[in-house]
């Protein structure tokens, strides 16, 4: 048996309220996998960078590092390649986009010349924009 307390209308009163906690709840997990995540997504190989006043420009979505080591050793992103295969690995990476821009990052024992060799190797593979990457060196005032 079903008791009815109000008599004046037979009508369910209609809400427009919007439930916001399944919103709430998903961008709490989505900044969770972002925080994550993001620590993750930055290249750390051990490199002794020099430092350059030289103002910051802004950096491609995916950009290419090529990596000189103290000892020589050279390393496209995180994977280790020898001076023979980094043609090779540069086209895998580059989708043999020669336009693409080679972030050069040498460690500061590296000397010039074996820079140059390097450099020369890239105008070798075809890849003729290379850029130099340095630690921001901030000016005491």
């Amino acid at each position: 048996m079903a008791i009815r307390l109000r008599h004046h209308g037979d009508d369910f009163a209609e809400t427009h309220e919007i439930n916001v906690t399944p919103f709430i709840d998903v961008i709490l997990v989505l900044l969770i996998i972002f925080m994550i995540a993001a620590p993750l997504a930055t290249v750390d190989l051990p490199v002794d960078l020099p430092s350059s006043t030289v103002e910051r420009q802004p950096r491609p979505d995916k950009p290419i590092f090529l990596t000189v080591k103290a000892d020589l050793s050279l390393a496209v992103g995180d994977a280790a390649v020898s001076r023979d295969a980094l043609a090779a690995a540069l086209d895998a990476v580059s989708h043999g986009n020669k336009n693409e821009r080679i972030f050069l990052r040498a460690d500061r024992a590296v000397s010039y010349g074996d820079i140059m060799q390097l450099m020369n190797a890239l105008r070798a593979a075809g890849y003729l924009k290379v850029a130099l990457v340095g630690l921001e060196q901030r000016e005491a005032k």
